[in-house]
Formats: C-alpha cells, sequence, structure tokens
C-alpha cells in the first residue's frame, strides 16, 4: 500500500536526520535554520496563492482557529513534547505534518490510489517526503518523526474513503484547502525564522473548517 511506503519513508527519514544531528555545529544548525525557514515561506506562498475564495480562507482560519484555542492544540503538542524533551517538538511536528499532507500530492494521490490502485503519485511523494525528513529531523527532532503517524492515519483515512471523498479533487474544495494549510505554513515560516511566535496548531481545525464551508456555499448556488 503506497500509505505505508510513504509512513516509512517519512519515519526512516526523520531517524536519519535525528541520529547525525549530534554531529552538526551550532554554526551549521543555524544555517539549516535559516534554510528551511525561508524555503518554508516559499512553499506557504505557492500554497496561498492558488486559493479560489479567500474569504472561505479567512472564515476557514477565523473559525478554526477559534476551535484550536478551545481545546488549546498548541499546549497539547507542546506538552508532549516537554515530556520527550527532545528538540522543537511543537513546531518539528506540527511543520511537518501540513508539509507532508497539505497539498493536492497527498489528496489527489490517496483518493487515485484508493480507486484505482494507482499509488505512482504517493510513491514520488515519498521520495520527497524522505528528503524533507531528514533535514527537518536533523533540526527539530523527533516531532518531525511522529508526523509519520499523522501520514499513516490521515493519509490512509483518505484511500481507504476515496470514493467518498472525491470531491475534495475538485478545484473548488482543493484550492481554498491548500491556501488554508499555506497561511498555517506561513506562520511556521516565521516561527522557525523567530520573526512571530504563532501558535500554528491551534489552527489546525481550519483544515476540516474550510471544505465544510465551501459546500455550505455550493448549497445555496
Amino acid at each position: 500500500m503506497p500509505t505505508f511506503a510513504n509512513t516509512a519513508a517519512v519515519f526512516f527519514g526523520s531517524l536519519i536526520g535525528f541520529l547525525f544531528r549530534k554531529g552538526i555545529s551550532e554554526r551549521y544548525r543555524k544555517v539549516l535554520f535559516v534554510a528551511v525557514g525561508l524555503s518554508t515561506i516559499g512553499i506557504s506562498i505557492k500554497m496561498i496563492f492558488g486559493a479560489n475564495n479567500f474569504l472561505i480562507v479567512l472564515f476557514s482560519m477565523v473559525l478554526g482557529g477559534l476551535i484550536g484555542e478551545f481545546f488549546n492544540i498548541e499546549r497539547l503538542l507542546k506538552k508532549i513534547g516537554d515530556n520527550i524533551k527532545e528538540g522543537d517538538f511543537s513546531t518539528g511536528f506540527v511543520t511537518s505534518s501540513l508539509l507532508f499532507l497539505v497539498g493536492p500530492m497527498t489528496i489527489v494521490g490517496s483518493i487515485t490510489a484508493g480507486l484505482n490502485g494507482d499509488g505512482n503519485l504517493i510513491y514520488t511523494k515519498s521520495l520527497l517526503d524522505f528528503v524533507s525528513s531528514i533535514v527537518l529531523s536533523s533540526t527539530y527532532g523527533l516531532g518531525v518523526m511522529l508526523s509519520a503517524l499523522s501520514v499513516l492515519t490521515i493519509q490512509g483515512a483518505i484511500t481507504i474513503f476515496a470514493s467518498l471523498l472525491t470531491f475534495l479533487t475538485e478545484p473548488a474544495y482543493l484550492n481554498d484547502l491548500v491556501a488554508v494549510g499555506g497561511l498555517m505554513v506561513l506562520g511556521i515560516g516565521l516561527r522557525i525564522l523567530e520573526i512571530k511566535d504563532t501558535k500554528v496548531g491551534n489552527y489546525l481545525p481550519a483544515l476540516l473548517v474550510s471544505p465544510l464551508i465551501t459546500f455550505l456555499i455550493t448549497l445555496f448556488k
């Protein structure tokens, strides 16, 4: 199953980055931080510019942020990280989970794999995620490795329920969903570069709110 291959790629890539990060001096680690931060912002801008309706993106972020703040998701992630006491767990987990899961390759690839067994797109994504997880894990530690569980759970669920989720491949849903993810990725980039310490984890519910708002709008067209 392509999802298992992707999960393994993220896990072993993270393991490699984690094991060898001790050999990276502080001087070069700072270079990695800046490189990852700038690249993250670059990716986010590309994701955001694909939005169909920025009002949907805005309301998704507002409602999702309020829900996340109510449940204090960021605090939960920080608590897990404090127990592990290894790296910036919250940033690593949220950054890698968003980068590995919020994008056309994940949604389209998982649905294609579920409907007709074509896993080529996910296998290509697995290679990209393998390389990314090495770099991210060398910077942020075990939080990146745990994102393999996110890939297994969410990507696996999309594949299993592919016949019910084909609507997500429609530009009306996909583009705004990716843009919402892009705003969160931008927040992560600002956090990595120490420009603004945003609680990005609290905005994760926005990824569920976005397609719901789009669906409600289509009912009144």
